[in-house]
């Protein structure tokens, strides 16, 4: 790195906040239910634009953003979503839906980017050249060659004692890989609503093919989830909060 790019990446350091109120977060998410029934009150447009920027934030892989987020205003569009939803009353109250959508289709185009548009004067060749390899991760090529390729080279690698990171060897890995990541940024979007006051229920059963029609997806753009959000009626969560004993869930090695 030159010592124009060292002063850059300083100049560009972000010390850790330190005044943030863990007790107001604490109950952003202690709050935050599947809430299965909302009132008719709007969520504002600057209020909803700032949650779905927020999403944005997520973390990702190389910082690829493999994702779209539909929102779906359109009455007879949302009409078709409800249905799609299977009716369910989280669709049928909700104030908004977004169709939050991982994608593999962009890889390049997201590479490309990320040297366009990064924050130094130029990108630095190290970058660059990240960049121009880091899409073949999740790509497999025509007939899977190059998943099958990847598949040998990484047996090779084990025998040498070899270290490679997790990469796509078939179309279900890269689907995978994108659909962790944009259930990140779902994350991300239903804590921001709690934040402004609102509600929001993550809806993974839907008619996903029904999705794709109506939102006109090829099929290297895969639904993860719909998510209704709204204000919360007051009968609007159905069931006490509850979770099992955490040592079912952690383990400390």
């Amino acid at each position: 790195m030159t010592a124009t790019h060292s002063a850059e990446k300083k100049r560009y350091y972000e010390a850790a906040p330190q005044d943030i109120d863990v007790e107001n977060f604490r109950k952003v998410i202690e709050s935050r239910r599947s809430v299965r029934k909302f009132t008719d009150k709007a969520i504002p447009a600057d209020v909803l634009d700032a949650c779905l920027d927020l999403a944005l934030l997520a973390p990702n892989s190389s910082n690829l953003q493999p994702w779209t987020f539909y929102v779906v205003q359109t009455p007879a569009t949302k009409k078709q979503l409800i249905k799609a939803c299977l009716g369910q009353l989280a669709a049928k109250t909700a104030s908004e839906l977004i169709v939050c959508v991982a994608r593999t289709d962009r890889l390049d185009e997201m590479a490309k980017r990320n040297i366009s548009e990064f924050p130094f004067p130029e990108a630095p060749p190290a970058v660059q050249k990240y960049y121009k390899f880091i899409p073949y991760n999740y790509k497999t090529g025509y007939f899977n060659a190059l998943g099958n390729f990847k598949k040998v080279a990484f047996k090779v690698a084990r025998k040498l004692d070899k270290q490679l990171p997790v990469t796509a060897f078939n179309e279900a890995d890269a689907k995978l890989w994108a659909s962790k990541t944009t259930a990140l940024a779902c994350e991300n979007l239903v804590l921001a609503l709690r934040a402004y006051g609102f509600d929001s229920c993550m809806m993974e059963g839907f008619d996903e093919p029904l999705v794709n029609k109506i939102l006109g997806l090829n099929n290297q753009q895969y639904p993860v989830m719909v998510i209704g959000a709204g204000e919360r009626a007051v009968d609007g969560v159905f069931f006490p909060q509850y979770r099992f004993d955490r040592d079912l869930f952690i383990q400390k090695v």
